[in-house]
């Protein structure tokens, strides 16, 4: 055809798509059904005698989710077969291809692209011949990867062969990385997973006051699709060279999990610091669900600090290489704990020993102990509850090693508690009243001399109730965006009352809060104002305001002191506890205010306050700041502030800065600061933080991220974190 015409062929003898089996009969064969096959051109012919369809003049083909458009197309409908010519691009879901000539089969999606240029997110790539192998496999030969889109890349990989899996993983032989035009290292093997962020080699450079000019170096590759490893080799000027591995594997029969170990043999340079020093640390963690209803989890760790042990206490590894987990736990536990649900009912078992024995704490060794839980058990058709908890364990509470003589102390203890409730509503209130008793098997006293089992009873109440009003508000004040309010009183009374045990906890030897049980009588208030209103016919919290104390009648708290074996006995009689506050705001889907505090009535003055204001103003744009108060400890304020500043720049900056609580204390001062930026590169972020601490001096990090894969291997700036309720920081 000479005109120009605009032409769509309904092909429907060409390909067949698989029916739907009927659900009643699976043995039944699927029937196969006719797929039309759209063909868009300037020129569309049909030639009968060849069975082919020609199109010319910005084809595009529209089949199953792929999209082939060219300037001149031939299909043939018999075989599904097609060769596809000048600016030819194929499309579909995983990935791309684009050539100057394409060999294709629409039915099986395998097909030849000469000098070809491909796309499967984050990697672009060029070759001088692409195979389709599948649907999610095309092989190249002589080509380039590279996450950067520039016909000219800042940097890409050259490599012999490269077998791409769209949406899964990319794997690449005998490979030259190339900076520009410029060859910078060689790797054999190259392989990549697509489902995450995470870069296959990072450099962090930078210098701080305590380790000199540093270089840390992490190399990521995949053992296996659900192992994968990460090497470390980093070298500090004024401590030498460091290396390790971090293992992670994931969805393997045998669960999640991950091994991390770090060692060096420290040759520091400071003259306070004289001599050489072994430190490592080594970490195992794994989870694994056997069954629906059985879980295995273990935690291991062991630390090894010479430097430690020779120079004191303001050393310790975890806290000179590893901040965040030490921030985290300063001395973690190693044990084992094996879970099983059943119908109604759990059990558990567990092992925990000091595998390191410099550890300060004083820690609980089970060997093992084991939990079983049966909770709310209704009792037939009576509205009668039962719930039940036992525990069995031998017991060891071992100190800092070398201790002294016989601080370390061991004892086997059986203990059952037993509790009935009977919740009825008494008008507009719930009531909960209940009574329950707990028996404690020891194979010793204090003495090691022989002790009857210990009995303690429990008795007590619940009553609570709520109280709504709906007001009929409708603003937009300030931007409030109020649709109704509903406020909601919640006022909660509980009394818990206990005799003293059968034996006092001065004869025993304290492990937990079960050994130090004690006589208690006492009234829980509790009163919650929360205030709600939709939006876009969702329900929000506005507010909410919860207020509790305690009153005693009568209470002895005994507190064990586990480096000496002793207890502290504290006797409250006829007084009103402590008054504690928890408030969170959400005036605006932006920003959201969490407060508590603690207010000591004894000495008429707050124990602890604590409160964070949270603006999330936009992608990328955020702003926190707040303050950790408390009596005895410090009095901090934190501000943190990542905002984006153009499409190219980014800023974050931390600060934390100590308040004197009183004139004679000589704290007060910034505790930490760290300013930063991030330059968008196209490809790459390049990050420059600057980072002044009291305990370890001033840091700055130098960090070159492919944009692809924006995820550190280290943590490299300090991020905001909010407040905890009733929790502080010193």
């Amino acid at each position: 055809m000479k005109k120009k015409l605009f032409l769509s062929l309904l092909l429907g003898l060409c390909l067949l798509l698989p029916g739907e089996s009927s659900a009643d009969s699976p043995e039944i064969a699927q029937v196969p059904v006719d797929q039309p096959v759209i063909v868009n051109g300037d020129t569309v012919e049909y030639l009968t005698e060849n069975k082919e369809v020609q199109a010319t003049g910005k084809v595009i083909v529209d089949y199953r989710g792929t999209k082939l458009s060219c300037d001149k197309l031939t299909v043939n409908t018999s075989t599904k077969d097609a060769v596809a010519e000048g600016h030819v691009r194929i499309v579909d879901p995983k990935g791309s291809m684009e050539g100057e000539k394409l060999i294709y089969n629409f039915n099986t999606k395998i097909g030849i692209v000469q000098n070809a240029g491909f796309t499967s997110p984050p990697f672009f790539g060029r070759t001088e011949k692409a195979e389709k192998l599948n649907e999610s496999h095309f092989k190249a030969a002589q080509g380039y990867v590279t996450t950067c889109d520039f016909d000219r890349p800042h940097f890409r990989v050259k490599s012999k062969t490269i077998d791409m899996y769209p949406g899964d993983k990319i794997i690449a032989r005998d490979n030259t990385l190339c900076l520009g035009s410029v060859p910078a290292a060689y790797l054999p093997y190259l392989s990549q997973s697509l489902k995450d962020r995470n870069m296959i080699v990072q450099l962090s450079p930078g210098y701080s006051k305590k380790w000199g000019g540093y270089l840390l170096s992490a190399y990521r590759h995949n053992l296996t699709d659900k192992v994968t490893n990460r090497l470390y080799l980093d070298y500090r000027d004024r401590l030498g060279f460091a290396e390790g591995f971090g293992t992670n594997f994931s969805k393997t029969q045998l669960g999640n999990g991950d091994l991390k170990f770090y060692y060096t043999h420290e040759r520091p340079k400071a003259s306070e610091e004289k001599g050489e020093f072994e430190r490592y640390f080594a970490r195992f963690r794994h989870k694994w669900n056997i069954d629906e209803k059985t879980t295995l989890i273990d935690e291991y760790y062991k630390i090894k600090d010479s430097k430690r042990s020779l120079l004191g206490n303001d050393y310790n590894v975890l806290k000179d290489y590893f901040p965040r987990e030490y921030e985290a736990d300063s001395q973690p536990i190693s044990y084992s704990l094996l879970t099983h649900s059943f119908s109604q009912s759990s059990a558990s078992l567990m092992v925990q020993r000091k595998i390191n024995p410099w550890y300060d704490d004083p820690q609980l060794e089970k060997l093992p102990e084991f939990n079983y839980n049966l909770p709310s058990l209704q009792l037939g058709e009576l509205p009668l509850y039962f719930d039940h908890t036992s525990q069995a364990g031998s017991y060891s509470m071992k100190h800092k090693v070398p201790a002294a003589e016989n601080a370390d102390y061991a004892s086997n203890r059986l203990d059952t508690y037993n509790k009935l409730s009977l919740p009825v509503k008494v008008s507009f209130i719930d009531l909960t009243p209940f009574a329950a008793t707990r028996e404690t098997i020891y194979d010793k006293d204090i003495n090691g001399s022989h002790l009857a089992p210990r009995t303690v009873f429990y008795t007590g109440t619940e009553a609570s109730t709520k109280f709504y009003r709906i007001y009929d508000a409708e603003t937009n004040f300030l931007d409030l965006d109020i649709n109704g309010l509903r406020h909601i009183v919640t006022p909660i009374i509980s009394y818990n009352y206990n005799p003293e045990p059968t034996i006092s906890g001065s004869r025993l030897k304290q492990f937990d809060g079960v050994d130090s049980i004690d006589l208690n009588n006492s009234i829980d208030f509790e009163l919650s104002n929360k205030l709600q209103t939709k939006r876009n016919g969702v329900p929000i919290d506005l507010a909410n305001f919860i207020v509790s104390t305690a009153y005693y009648f009568h209470k002895i708290t005994d507190t064990a002191d586990f480096n000496t074996d002793t207890l502290t006995r504290t006797v409250t009689d006829k007084e009103l506890g402590n008054y504690f506050f928890k408030l969170e705001l959400n005036p605006y889907s932006w920003m959201s205010v969490h407060s508590d505090a603690e207010y000591d009535r004894k000495n008429d003055d707050f124990a602890n306050i604590n409160y964070d204001f949270s603006f999330n103003c936009g992608k990328e744009r955020t702003l926190a700041f707040g303050q950790r108060y408390a009596k005895s400890g410090g009095n901090d304020m934190t501000l943190g502030y990542d905002w984006r500043l153009t499409p190219k720049w980014k800023l974050h900056l931390y600060e934390r800065y100590r308040v004197a609580n009183d004139a004679a204390d000589d704290r007060k001062g910034m505790v930490k600061q760290e300013y930063g930026f991030t330059r968008d590169l196209h490809c790459w972020l390049f990050d420059l933080v600057y980072t002044s601490e009291k305990e370890h001096g001033q840091t700055v990090w130098c960090i070159f991220r492919l944009k692809a894969f924006p995820e550190a291997a280290i943590d490299f700036s300090q991020k905001y974190g909010g407040s905890k309720s009733g929790s502080s920081n010193s």
